[in-house]
């Protein structure tokens, strides 16, 4: 299985709620949030097979994609012309942090994608987030990367692993500040998973940053935190639905600014394919989650 560093690395970028019988409660007043799925999910599949991958999850039932980054050989116009002929959107794409530098390549990727939303995927560690100085000089960074994708008609946002909802600084959680001090237009989007690693309510989250969060990432799997996840060796993550996470709390938990939930598994304890059609299935079941 290919970690997300060598991943990212080899890409040229730097930088047991199980379902019961009365458990599975669906929305009576339902937001509509369309349904997503995080391309790193298949990320060893797109490797081998990159066209026959794309027709792969179309034929599962997505309609919808969050890109993440691609083999070297492929090119983000190539990429995006394969994204159509499969019939899938893009609904988000996780990159490098926008900068005076890149913000023209990433205009070009989201001009190419037919998408607005640019997500700082946050990988690794910056350990700035170990001090309430280093928090706020990367609010700083994060406010002139907000200002440049604004300027250029897009969104930008951030992608949090446990340690923004694990790392006290200054007597308060990294997210409390990031929250409290960044721009209201720079978005969140939250990984549900990461936020139960780092021992917080994932459904409380969702209710306490309604204005924040705009995208969720939504997994499933053991969710506890170990010295592994340092190493990018995360536990097996399950099918949604089928592992320690209260699935419904955390649907019935988005607010109407949720405009997307993403599946993703960063390491599937099944065959990924099989894993994204049950949790397919799984979340098709609530009001809420529109395919389209």
């Amino acid at each position: 299985m290919t970690s997300r560093r060598e991943f990212i690395q080899q890409s040229g970028i730097g930088l047991m709620a199980v379902t019961a019988p009365g458990f599975l409660k669906l929305p009576v007043e339902a937001h509509q949030h369309r349904l997503s799925v995080q391309l790193y999910t298949i990320r060893e599949a797109i490797e081998k097979d990159l066209e026959g991958s794309l027709k792969r999850l179309a034929n599962i039932g997505f309609k919808n994609v969050e890109t993440a980054f691609w083999p070297k050989s492929v090119s983000v116009q190539s990429a995006a012309g394969h994204l159509k002929e499969a019939g899938l959107k893009v609904s988000s794409c996780h990159v490098d942090i926008p900068t005076k530098d890149n913000i023209k390549t990433l205009v070009n990727t989201a001009k190419a994608y037919n998408a607005e939303n640019l997500i700082w995927h946050g990988w690794p560690e910056d350990k700035r987030y170990s001090t309430l100085e280093g928090t706020k000089q990367l609010v700083e960074i994060y406010k002139e990367s907000g200002k440049l994708a604004k300027d250029n008609g897009l969104h930008f946002g951030l992608h949090n692993h446990w340690w923004e909802y694990r790392n006290h600084v200054g007597g308060r959680l990294v997210y409390e500040i990031l929250n409290e001090e960044l721009d209201a237009d720079i978005f969140f989007e939250t990984d549900i998973y990461w936020v139960k690693v780092a021992g917080q309510d994932p459904a409380g989250i969702l209710k306490k940053l309604q204005k924040r969060i705009r995208l969720i990432h939504m997994k499933d799997g053991p969710a506890v935190y170990n010295d592994k996840l340092i190493k990018d060796e995360p536990d097996p993550m399950t099918p949604v639905g089928k592992g320690t996470l209260n699935i419904p709390a955390i649907v019935n938990a988005c607010s109407a600014n949720v405009q997307w939930v993403v599946i993703e598994l960063d390491k599937a304890a099944i065959d990924p394919f099989d894993a994204l059609k049950q949790s397919l299935d799984y979340l098709s079941k609530f009001k809420s989650i529109s395919l389209v």
